[in-house]
């Protein structure tokens, strides 16, 4: 079997740790500490993300959508796949190696998708960002850390406490919906979705779609 190689290694924002960038083979990883993020092989659950949103919106004309993290870039692929070419499409990456990445030695898995003239890449927090607009989103698609229970950063946990979700609601036109990504089921956090006011469902999927994997939860919460 082919060794794992390092290819670099970035500091995330706010004392999170280091994010380690291996390839081995055609297959790359995204590691914290000894934690694997993010495979190249598992695309299942982050293409759901975004399909599963669509669908919830689905009609609307020029709609708007925010991604929370680019990561290998699946959910934006799974976007741009699924949104009409009327879109906007804005991606918030906090760590600017993983976009340095998505152009350099992982080009083939993202497969030009930063270039598609829908796309709006921002470099900082997702968290400033949705707390600057109101009424201006579509959907909301959160893959940020491990899910509502953070690994990488303790500020990430003001995304999904109960003000981080007013601030998404506030966000999001009405009907739009936030959805967010999650390791594990969380029956604390749909239970603040639904104090907030949210129209809240958990969605099991597995982290290779048809083909099997872990089983991941999302949560696709809308704004009524």
């Amino acid at each position: 079997m082919l060794p794992w190689i390092q290819l670099d290694s970035a500091a995330i924002p706010g004392d999170g740790g280091d994010l380690r960038l291996k390839q081995r083979g055609a297959e790359f990883s995204i590691m914290l500490g000894a934690t694997e993020l993010m495979n190249s092989r598992l695309k299942g659950s982050e293409e759901a993300l975004a399909t599963l949103s669509w669908e919830r919106i689905k009609g609307r004309s020029n709609p708007t959508m925010l991604i929370g993290g680019l990561g290998m870039g699946f959910t934006l692929r799974a976007a741009l796949g699924s949104l009409p070419q009327d879109a906007r499409i804005t991606v918030a990456e906090l760590v600017p190696a993983v976009v340095e990445w998505a152009r350099g030695p992982m080009a083939d898995i993202h497969q030009g998708s930063l270039d598609d003239p829908r796309v709006d890449i921002h470099i900082g927090d997702v968290g400033a960002l949705i707390r600057s607009h109101t009424r201006h989103y579509d959907a909301i698609l959160l893959d940020v850390d491990n899910g509502p229970d953070g690994l990488t950063r303790a500020s990430n946990d003001s995304l999904y406490d109960m003000a981080g979700l007013n601030a998404a609601k506030a966000a999001l036109r009405p009907k739009g919906v936030l959805a967010v990504w999650s390791s594990a089921p969380d029956a604390a956090f749909t239970r603040r979705l639904r104090q907030i006011g949210f129209s809240a469902e958990d969605v099991s999927v597995r982290a290779n779609g048809k083909r099997g994997g872990a089983r991941h939860t999302l949560w696709f919460a809308t704004n009524t």
